[in-house]
């Protein structure tokens, strides 16, 4: 089990240092002098020669690479943006909300598509069969942008569903309200006065609304305003587990070993949930841990569409002011965590199926 896990880790360092040479490259890919990317609308002659001997753009590549490890690796630095604010800092605020938003797409996703697929199993050929197929290639094949500016027309203020519903529809844009942000506010004054302990925020605004500032109210504004970008984001990753499930979950049925458990009475639940889900767990998992690591690299229309101040929202950004630094931490920042979820997803197997530490010792 640990020399499974141990060179799993290990053929992941060299996909990790190739992720960060191209994270670096992103500086010389960009047309002209990099010291334009650096500087943007503030780049003069004389900024650019003192910012050139500042980052040591006069080195070899090779040293600059060299010394551009070393600061990721062991300060943790990631540069300074145009405004000269630290890139980390701003990774550090808008990575917990695509994380967040991520994980929320993924619980609907998994609900969704592994329920869906049982069902389409069970009953292959049948009607809804063909019902949770058609919604899977529906799902697949509607563009996110057009499904996050439907979902938005229907929820908005006087649309159909506040309609019907006599609200005043859903929050489309930003994490949380007005009145749960001046809240926030709030507690960071009564800090700064001496009239409460100091807190430390996770970014998770479902975790702190429950243990940081220990207020319902903001949780449940947080769901309220994370349910229709998660809703929309799910879509895609929903459709394909959908179709792996029916096709994992398919081919236990057809197995002995089913058969012998329906001649012995055991019920299709039971065959299902005790048997069949455990053996089909692989496919499952794998495609989950895949559309994660999309969710968290691929959430850029969606949190545009939303407003939701992401990772996905600091590129784009970053794109629009042709600033290097951040679109350098967001092409690492998203890359590393998909190596991380495809790390766990390994990992995963050997708990899931003996026989995969078992080959892989052999």
């Amino acid at each position: 089990m640990i020399v499974y896990l141990l060179r799993r880790v290990i053929v992941a360092i060299p996909l990790l240092i190739a992720v960060l040479f191209v994270s670096f490259v992103l500086l010389y890919a960009l047309p002209g002098d990099p010291t334009h990317a650096l500087l943007g609308m503030h780049w003069t002659e004389d900024a650019a020669e003192r910012i050139r001997e500042a980052e040591g753009l006069n080195d070899p590549i090779v040293v600059q690479f060299g010394r551009y490890l070393g600061d990721v690796f062991f300060e943790f630095d990631l540069g300074t943006n145009q405004q000269k604010k630290p890139v980390v800092d701003e990774v550090a605020t808008r990575l917990p909300a695509t994380i967040e938003l991520a994980l929320a797409a993924m619980l609907i996703a998994l609900v969704v598509g592994v329920g869906a697929g049982i069902v389409s199993a069970l009953r292959p050929r049948s009607w809804r069969d063909v019902g949770v197929l058609t919604g899977a290639l529906a799902g697949v094949s509607i563009p996110i942008f057009w499904l996050g500016l439907l979902v938005q027309r229907f929820f908005r203020k006087g649309g159909t569903f506040s309609q019907w519903s006599g609200t005043d529809g859903m929050p489309l844009g930003g994490r949380l309200s007005e009145t749960s942000m001046a809240l926030i506010d709030q507690k960071k004054l009564e800090v700064e006065a001496g009239l409460r302990d100091e807190f430390t925020s996770t970014g998770f605004y479902l975790i702190d609304s429950v243990f940081v500032y220990c207020d319902w109210s903001m949780f449940v504004d947080a769901i309220s305003h994370l349910a229709l970008p998660a809703l929309v984001l799910s879509t895609v990753p929903a459709a394909f587990i959908t179709r792996i499930t029916r096709t994992a979950v398919g081919e236990q049925l057809s197995q002995d070993y089913t058969r012998t458990a329906r001649a012995k009475g055991v019920g299709v639940r039971g065959i299902v949930f005790r048997h069949v889900l455990r053996n089909a767990a692989i496919a499952i998992v794998t495609s989950a841990g895949t559309m994660l690591g999309y969710l968290l690299g691929g959430a850029v229309l969606t949190e545009t569409i939303f407003n939701w101040p992401g990772m996905g929202t600091y590129m784009v950004d970053a794109i629009l002011k042709e600033d290097i630094r951040p679109l350098q931490a967001g092409v690492l920042v998203l890359a590393v965590g998909f190596i991380v979820i495809n790390l766990i997803v390994d990992m995963s197997y050997a708990v899931l199926d003996p026989r995969v530490r078992v080959g892989e010792s052999a």
